[in-house]
């Protein structure tokens, strides 16, 4: 090569798994910087984007953050100062790297909102010298609002580049039997270690407004159908089907988990088991919304035992998965 010639890197693979994000503390500023980043898209709020940042910035995030801040100091990693969804999709990419990572092979990971962000770890793949870029959005369940956002981040990040590369993105696994059966095992799991029988297993996924599903988003169905696989590989206690999360007055998918969680005991459900099967790895909505704000309120209205089965997080059998789904395009 001539020696005038830039130094350039070439012929490397990168993998990029993306997770929604986390604020980097729990303070007040934090939690409003990576608030105003999430509800300031357009794929997560569909409504006149002139009106709304009216209201986002005059409402919500003078009242919210500190809300957030609250639930957020509750499940918050004290040892190492950090979210758990931080810290499991660290591990995640570390555990992976482990298993497929070598001189040909870069994984690296990024958050949606927060940081590492997207535009970041991309350019530091191709720095090192990536031509192909595998990118996994961590959602099962594809919806607009959060693997369709990824990519939307992911082409923009491109559009700066002078040498862009390859790109193959992986859109959704609600039914690769690896995971199925790796939902199954932490069901099992859990069960082995209660004291109990559960009466029935609520499977909890993050809800959309209605209206999005009416426009053709098939995050709805894509649940149905990991709930579905689900009972045929167990049959030993039921499943049921429910959407968390919901924000602002509009109607969202039904039914609602925190109306279930309310209603159950007085159906004779007094024994629950809760899995949360859209969530890759344990965050704020299944450690606080789940685990203590919907524990709270299934036992105050009449609830014997209730428990959460973990999210998949870093355990072997979900390296396993994320290896085979990225080794049909290495």
């Amino acid at each position: 090569m001539n020696k005038d010639h830039p130094e350039v890197k070439f012929g490397k693979n990168g993998i990029l798994l993306i997770n929604l994000g986390t604020p980097n503390s729990t303070g007040w500023w934090d939690i409003r910087k990576y608030l105003k980043e999430f509800l300031s898209d357009r794929r997560v709020i569909e409504v006149n984007p002139f009106i709304w940042q009216i209201i986002l910035n005059l409402f919500i995030l003078t009242f919210r953050p500190s809300k957030t801040a609250h639930a957020y100091k509750k499940i918050w990693r004290k040892e190492s100062n950090e979210s758990p969804l931080l810290y499991f999709t660290r591990n995640q990419a570390n555990k992976l790297k482990n298993k497929i990572g070598n001189e040909k092979v870069i994984v690296d990971f990024a958050m949606r909102y927060g940081n590492p962000s997207i535009k970041s770890r991309l350019n530091i793949l191709r720095e090192e010298g990536c031509e192909n870029i595998i990118i996994l959005p961590l959602y099962p369940q594809y919806a607009a609002a959060t693997t369709a956002t990824v990519c939307d981040e992911v082409y923009r990040s491109l559009m700066r580049m002078r040498w862009q590369p390859s790109l193959q993105v992986i859109p959704h696994y609600e039914g690769e039997p690896q995971y199925i059966n790796a939902l199954i095992t932490s069901i099992e799991k859990k069960i082995q270690e209660i004291k109990w029988k559960p009466d029935l297993i609520i499977s909890s996924y993050h809800g959309i407004p209605k209206s999005y599903f009416d426009k053709g988003d098939p995050y709805h169905c894509y649940c149905h159908k990991t709930t579905r696989l689900m009972r045929e590989k167990f049959n030993k206690v039921e499943i049921q089907t429910t959407f968390q999360s919901r924000f602002g007055p509009q109607e969202w998918l039904t039914p609602y988990t925190d109306k279930t969680l309310e209603s159950l005991p007085k159906k004779g459900i007094k024994n629950l088991l809760v899995i949360c099967p859209g969530f890759a790895s344990d965050c704020v909505e299944t450690l606080e919304e789940i685990n203590i704000q919907g524990r709270e309120s299934f036992l105050q209205n009449g609830g014997k035992n209730f428990d959460l089965i973990p999210c998949l997080n870093d355990s072997s059998d979900h390296i396993e998965l994320f290896e085979k789904l990225i080794n049909k395009y290495l």
